[in-house]
């Protein structure tokens, strides 16, 4: 393993809007770590721009999840990032953090950076009196399954991951929701 980077040279900031691009580039490494690039569609900044959380907040943004950047001393450019946004548990009745990604760049590896990431969200998770931190990872990602393992995550065997992805899977799903008169619901 790497020597750890001090504690007092690790930055990790909630991102901004000048630091989208570098967002953007960290997610398309990601893809090529998990061997997906082909399903990156978050292809321009102005995407993330209207989705993501901003300090400050951007005018068009939906902010529909938030963004921690991780710097280095020896690289200007963020060497890692946590992608997140707050879920609920009905069964704890309180709210918490649902990890979306996090990476950390190959060579930044091993030095202590990725803890230092799910550190920092366990602290949100304690501010906003959340009860727990939830994400996925890959089955073959056994280096990310033993780093998570040893800082104590547990497995959630008996619980599968399900997804409906893509418009027109959502869209032939959204027919089963519409009222009889055929008007859909308003939730929020």
């Amino acid at each position: 393993m790497t020597a750890s980077v001090p504690p007092s040279e690790v930055k990790i900031r909630a991102a901004t809007t000048s630091d989208v691009g570098a967002i953007l580039s960290l997610i398309h490494e990601l893809a090529e770590y998990e061997r997906e690039p082909p399903s990156v569609v978050a292809t321009t900044e102005e995407s993330l721009l209207n989705t993501l959380r901003f300090t400050p907040p951007h005018p068009t943004s939906q902010n529909l999840a938030s963004c921690l950047l991780v710097f280095i001393p020896s690289s200007p450019e963020p060497v890692g990032f946590a992608l997140y946004f707050t879920n609920f548990s009905t069964w704890r009745g309180r709210g918490g953090i649902y990890l979306e990604d996090l990476f950390v760049k190959e060579s930044a590896r091993g030095k202590g950076i990725g803890k230092r990431l799910l550190g920092e969200l366990a602290n949100e998770v304690i501010k906003m009196n959340g009860e727990r931190m939830d994400w996925s990872v890959l089955n073959w990602n056994e280096p990310s399954i033993q780093f998570y393992k040893k800082i104590g995550a547990n497995i959630m065997s008996e619980w599968h991951t399900m997804r409906i992805e893509g418009t027109a899977a959502l869209s032939e799903l959204a027919k089963s929701g519409k009222g009889f008169e055929g008007k859909s619901t308003t939730l929020m």
